[in-house]
């Protein structure tokens, strides 16, 4: 069972540097290696390496949770909640179905923005769809890792 963090109010902003989650979702731990053709070669590592070294130019703080197991990214939405100011989030294929993983963000009460890798758009039917997108800040799909970086630019933003 995991541990729970007890409930309370973030610190107001200008008392601390802005703090993001990064929540990446099943399958994401196989990149560079899964399909390049559609997800390019860089790995999760390379993505959070470059993620980090910008965070440090910006004075940013991030935390960076990936899981191929539903429950878990619930857990650690649920534990960021009083830690954070956004969320960039890739739920792979849960963002096309997980109810649940919509009601965690929304219920934080904090900005996300959704990204993809791919142009999901361009690709099979069932992927057309997500259940986060009509509640998310917004949507960045299609340029391989550049919608992280304009995710976080966006939530810093809010």
């Amino acid at each position: 069972m995991a541990k729970k963090k007890k409930a309370g109010k973030r610190a107001p902003k200008k008392d601390r540097s802005p703090h993001i989650a990064v929540v990446n979702g099943p399958n994401l731990n196989l990149l560079g290696t899964r399909e390049p053709e559609v997800y390019g070669d860089e790995t999760l590592e390379d993505i959070q390496s470059r993620l980090e070294a910008l965070a440090a130019e910006l004075e940013v703080e991030l935390s960076f949770i990936q899981s191929n197991h539903e429950g878990v990214l619930l857990d650690a939405v649920h534990d960021f909640a009083c830690e954070i100011d956004g969320v960039i989030v890739n739920a792979g294929a849960l963002s096309h179905t997980s109810i649940a993983l919509r009601d965690a963000l929304v219920g934080i009460g904090v900005p996300f923005v959704e990204v993809h890798l791919s142009n999901v758009f361009a690709r099979e039917s069932f992927r057309h769809r997500s259940v986060l997108a009509d509640v998310a800040l917004g949507v960045s799909a299609g340029f391989g890792a550049m919608p992280y970086e304009l995710a976080r630019g966006a939530v810093l933003r809010r």
